[in-house]
């Protein structure tokens, strides 16, 4: 992207903790292009319009009047079936001029892209059949500017078209490239990576950019008094980590762009989409399926699939606390006695903790600090022959720890030396700012960075025996920074992420490790599947809501397994603390619910929060310690169960969690669901998800289930139907399974061989 048109603002306040993304000045407009054939290739034909066989798909070409030119795509298996069409008597392709001006709010970003002229006048000059494709070339023009564009359509695949939009020998300030088309009023849009606040995103506007995503993201009266207290803290519905500009209809309709750069998608109008490209060149590919686990497979096939976890992270908890040595073997003593079965101990404070006013947070230099785990070789030795794992934490950024105790090394200070850290304008590292400190940057693009960087996991996690880390942030790349390699950081941001992940994976890859070492992502790239080993959902708010607590987890978690995110999972008992102005601590009723829920999805893993002795935790009670031991069996229980569940995701991009639609597209009240899914095909789970409930409303699609807890059977034949009420106590979250299920009935008799149900 070029920043020429652009200007970039940096709130001064010194507190802001987290960033909002606030559209303005969104284009009703959308984009089109791809994998044209060269400019060496001859013609074969050159005619106003036609349909043509672009390998497994006709594209029909309309060009009635200069006004009016018309698109449409089908497949040859299904030619009556649409999966693309330009709105009847509008141009599909259009261009513009903007003065962008981008607000950077510590990772939060508001961007506004002023229109100063827009061309939406389409012209369809040529058509031309060429290698097995077809490329429309043409003029946009509006506001006395006017612009020639090109549309090169190919076969990827049988079940992929892809397209190259571009604005050809364009005047030099044009920035903007623009795709629309037809939408069903009734069509649901679903995917766009991890969706915190709505799974259905028919009738919203949003960006595709990784970002933090804020604290309440836009609850209110939340929001807005965090933001009187810290500006920019509060994000807004539409803040994610991990955004993909890939989407998944109810009509069974798919598309996704390559591009790296920002785009907007426009969904208000119920009849169009319009998809706006902060660039002007736009890449992507229309897909073709039947169902929607055919369409997740045919993206996955682009973006890469997600390998199994490795077998110790599926048979058991991975307990997430800090505190020291001496902890672990407290904590490891009183979970035994409970027959709790652990597959890790995450120790994220292996650097050490500081105080902040966020909370505690960890001092950024990635080296044990034996002063905070005195004994720690013989304590990974102590727990590796019990068959439990440690694991740490680690982000592409760096502190001065000059003068903290328990350090030997200072990597700021040597990334600084070598010039390995993302610079500013004046060629220094850039500040990059937290709550109230700021930290050096990993310049992901400079390759001896890259080694310097994997020499330290090598030697500062593996050798001391890490067999797993949280790869923390990624979203972060400021968008007025210097790259080493020279490559516009505008552009860059959103591959920060995937590159990130990919600096990880290749240690693993290097070192023999794949399958027993596993790390885990919060941003994430359209290509992110390909390199990560697992996700979590980032950092939610310690609350049952929908805007930034459990929920928000639970649609997260759902909402990224339509876009690739097989495996994932999220902190139990959200993470987030507030203890100013509001005060926003976890009980343990939120804790004991989200044990529940998690128990349920790829990974069970704890997480102290931001503030823990504000929170309740695992350990804090014989009642919790029972509850998180409880779940961990029924998290075992599982295990069966998860591991071909991963073994589809591997070979099919299947998520490990998926919305109802994936198996039941058939029924419609089934794209409605938003607090429930299943378990791979079979298990359907309903976990408790609002304050002092002690029942579910259940919705079960066609046949008959059985009630995992009381082997009741509720019964929706021959079509879906709701069950209200369900009993769901404490322990008991809602669970069913197909009646005469395999996998169910395994379930089931693993549970009684566990002691936690008796019915036969």
């Amino acid at each position: 992207m070029d920043l020429s048109n652009t200007e970039v603002c940096r709130p001064a306040n010194p507190f802001t903790l987290t960033f909002r993304f606030i559209l303005a000045g969104l284009l009703c407009c959308l984009i089109a292009g791809m994998h044209g054939c060269s400019d060496g290739e001859e013609a074969i034909s050159s005619v106003p319009g036609g349909t043509f066989a672009v390998g497994s798909f006709s594209v029909s070409v309309d060009q009635t009047s200069e006004s009016d030119p018309s698109l449409t795509i089908a497949h040859a298996d299904q030619p009556d079936r649409i999966l693309w069409e330009s709105i009847t008597g509008e141009g599909f392709v259009a261009a513009a001029v903007t003065q962008e001006t981008i607000i950077d709010d510590r990772a939060h970003y508001t961007i506004d892209d002023r229109i100063l002229h827009f061309c939406s006048g389409q012209t369809i000059d040529r058509v031309d059949a060429q290698g097995g494709g077809v490329i429309l070339s043409g003029r946009l023009s509006g506001d006395g500017r006017s612009t020639n564009y090109s549309l090169s359509i190919t076969e990827i695949s049988e079940n992929q078209l892809g397209f190259d939009l571009r604005l050809e020998n364009a005047p030099s300030d044009f920035n903007r490239v623009i795709l629309r088309y037809a939408s069903s009023p009734d069509e649901g849009f679903f995917g766009f990576g991890e969706q915190f606040t709505f799974l259905d995103l028919k009738g919203r506007s949003f960006p595709i950019i990784s970002q933090e995503q804020g604290i309440f993201r836009g609850k209110e009266p939340f929001s807005t008094l965090l933001e009187l207290v810290v500006p920019g803290a509060a994000g807004d519905w539409s803040s994610t980590y991990s955004a993909v500009p890939q989407y998944i209809t109810s009509r069974m309709r798919s598309l996704f762009l390559e591009n790296d750069e920002i785009s907007f998608f426009d969904l208000t109008d119920p009849d169009r989409v319009e998809i706006k490209l902060l660039g002007t060149r736009m890449r992507g590919r229309i897909m073709k399926g039947d169902t929607p686990l055919d369409l997740i497979r045919e993206f996955t096939s682009y973006t890469g699939r997600m390998d199994p976890l490795p077998d110790w992270l599926n048979q058991g908890a991975v307990v997430g606390m800090q505190g020291g040595t001496a902890e672990v073997y407290a904590k490891l003593e009183a979970l035994e006695a409970l027959g709790t079965p652990i597959g890790a101990f995450w120790l994220q404070d292996w650097v050490s903790n500081r105080e902040t006013t966020f909370g505690k947070q960890l001092w950024w230099n990635w080296q044990l600090n034996e002063a905070r785990y005195p004994g720690w070789t013989q304590m990974v030795r102590d727990l590796r022959d019990k068959g439990i794992r440690v694991m740490t934490y680690m982000n592409p950024s760096l502190v001065d720890v000059e003068g903290v105790e328990g350090f030997t090394r200072n990597f700021f200070r040597e990334a600084e030396a070598l010039g390995y850290l993302v610079k500013n304008r004046d060629g220094e590292p850039y500040p990059i700012a937290n709550s109230d400190f700021d930290a050096g940057f990993l310049d992901v693009t400079n390759p001896e960075a890259r080694e310097w960087w994997k020499g330290m996991i090598r030697e500062q996690m593996l050798d001391i025996g890490t067999s797993g880390w949280m790869a923390d942030y990624g979203e972060a790349l400021p968008f007025d920074s210097v790259l080493h390699s020279g490559e516009d950081p505008a552009v860059y941001h959103n591959r920060y992420p995937e590159e990130w992940a990919r600096l990880n994976r290749e240690v693993l890859k290097e070192e023999g490790l794949e399958g027993d070492v596993a790390f885990f992502s919060r941003a994430g790239n359209t290509r992110n599947p390909g390199q990560s080993t697992l996700f979590w959902v980032g950092d939610q708010l310690v609350t049952f809501d929908g805007d930034d607590g459990m929920k928000s987890a639970i649609k997260g978690m759902i909402s990224g397994g339509l876009s690739g995110w097989s495996l994932n999972h999220s902190d139990i008992g959200g993470f987030t603390t507030i203890s100013m102005v509001i005060n926003v601590h976890r009980s343990k009723e939120l804790l004991m619910r989200w044990m529940e829920t998690s128990a349920f999805t790829s990974v069970y893993r704890t997480h102290e929060g931001v503030q823990p002795e504000k929170n309740v935790q695992f350990y804090s009670d014989s009642e919790t310690y029972a509850h998180f031991a409880r779940f961990a069996k029924v998290f075992r229980a599982l295990a069966f169960y998860r591991a071909d569940l991963m073994q589809d995701a591997a070979a099919y991009g299947y998520p490990v969690i998926r919305h109802p639609m994936l198996h039941h597209p058939e029924d419609p009240n089934v794209f409605g669901l938003k607090y429930q899914w299943l378990l791979g095909p079979e298990i359907m789970v309903v976990p408790v998800v609002d304050e002092g409930d002690n029942d579910v409303n259940a919705y079960l699609p066609a046949g008959d289930w059985v009630h995992i807890w009381t082997g009741d059977l509720y019964s929706s034949s021959p079509s879906g139907r709701w069950h209200m009420n369900v009993p769901a106590p404490m322990g008991q979250p809602g669970v069913f399974y197909k009646q005469g299920s395999p996998a169910g009935e395994t379930f089931a008799a693993n549970l009684r061989n566990e002691g936690l149900i008796s019915w036969q």
